[in-house]
């Protein structure tokens, strides 16, 4: 069973789609032990805002970088640095990882935080 190119496919499609919109791309990366984003132009070329597990005021108070909660704060401060940039709306790209867990849990959070999606 390979999981990657299937998720490496809807990913190039939803990213494909988004190209079309013109507007700001905030992408979730997700590993086994940390969650990443970042916020992209509309092309592609020069990432606007970043927020990860890794960074020491992210990770502070956290148990681990794996979780909902620790998503949920990545969330919060990806809205906070994108809205400092001037970012107000986003297109949510999940990387093909399915609506839940941990990528819903960072999507609530960010739009708890001011984006649009």
């Amino acid at each position: 069973m390979n999981k990657k190119p299937a998720r490496l496919r809807r990913a190039k499609s939803t990213r494909a789609h988004i190209r079309e919109l013109g507007v700001p791309r905030l992408s979730v990366l997700r590993t086994g032990q940390h969650l990443y984003a970042q916020v992209f132009t509309a092309d592609g070329s020069k990432v606007l805002a970043s927020a990860s597990t890794v960074q020491s005021d992210v990770k502070d108070g956290l148990k681990n970088g794996k979780n909902a909660d620790a998503a949920a704060k990545v969330g919060r401060a990806i809205a906070e640095k994108a809205k400092a940039a001037g970012v107000e709306k986003v297109a949510f790209d999940r990387s093909g990882y399915r609506f839940h867990g941990r990528i819903k849990a960072l999507a609530d959070a960010a739009r708890e935080g001011g984006l649009q999606f």
